[in-house]
């Protein structure tokens, strides 16, 4: 079975550190954000298989976070927060999470529920997630869960940021994404100087997906703008 990636989200780093310290123990890989828009950059360009996520957080809540990840992805979600009130706990439930716990919890019962949400989610929809995943164009298959690119069935070697930029693209066909988005998603930082390296990383990246032998391509320069992904 392939390793599992959990996102937890919370804006107080003990618990994130703690519920990724137990996470980790139990083998699964974590991605950790301090707030909803941080989570929601890291939903849209990692492989991730479950999230944990708090209510009350800066910049967008657990509840929106919520509703965007179910306009587009189907993994588990489970809401971990200090609101106790059956009202937040349906609420929570009807918007898409999977299930409710709040705080203070047990390390222990949340890793149970972990497990039995993965559990339930990949034999429920292991294969079609698989199939889901997988993003094809033409002769251009982009394996996510093995960060892996295939041209024609030869495979493309790539950087992990090339690989980052091509996802993000290609999993938003037609979305023209200005440079400092791209820089903001894929190296999660402030955009100070980042254009010229945007270019360059793109620039070879076309070379390796031989967009020089392509007539029509799949990476497009929106000028003055920035840049899409045709499929």
């Amino acid at each position: 079975m392939r390793k599992m990636t959990i996102l937890v989200t919370d804006d107080d780093q003990e618990i994130a550190d703690l519920i990724s310290i137990h996470l980790e123990k139990e083998g699964y890989d974590v991605f950790k954000a301090a707030d909803g828009e941080e989570a929601w950059q890291l939903i849209q360009t990692k492989p991730v298989h479950l999230v944990i996520l708090d209510i009350m957080m800066p910049k967008l809540d657990g509840y929106e976070v919520t509703k965007r990840i179910r306009e587009k992805y189907q993994m588990p979600i489970i809401f971990l927060s200090a609101k106790t009130s059956d009202f937040d706990k349906v609420k929570g439930l009807v918007i898409g999470a999977d299930d409710y716990m709040t705080k203070p919890f047990t390390p222990i019962e949340l890793i149970a529920r972990v497990n039995a949400q993965l559990r339930r989610f990949m034999v429920l929809n292991g294969a079609k997630e698989e199939q889901e995943h997988v993003l094809e164009f033409g002769g251009l298959r982009i394996h996510p869960e093995q960060r892996s690119v295939t041209l024609y069935e030869e495979p493309v070697d790539l950087t992990p940021k090339e690989f980052d930029i091509l996802y993000l693209l290609a999993s938003n066909p037609k979305k023209v994404f200005n440079v400092e988005t791209i820089f903001r998603h894929v190296w999660g930082d402030l955009y100070y100087e980042g254009a010229n390296t945007v270019m360059v990383h793109i620039r070879t990246l076309r070379k390796k997906l031989k967009e020089d032998q392509r007539k029509d391509k799949w990476i497009k320069t929106i000028w003055g703008v920035g840049y899409s992904f045709y499929g």
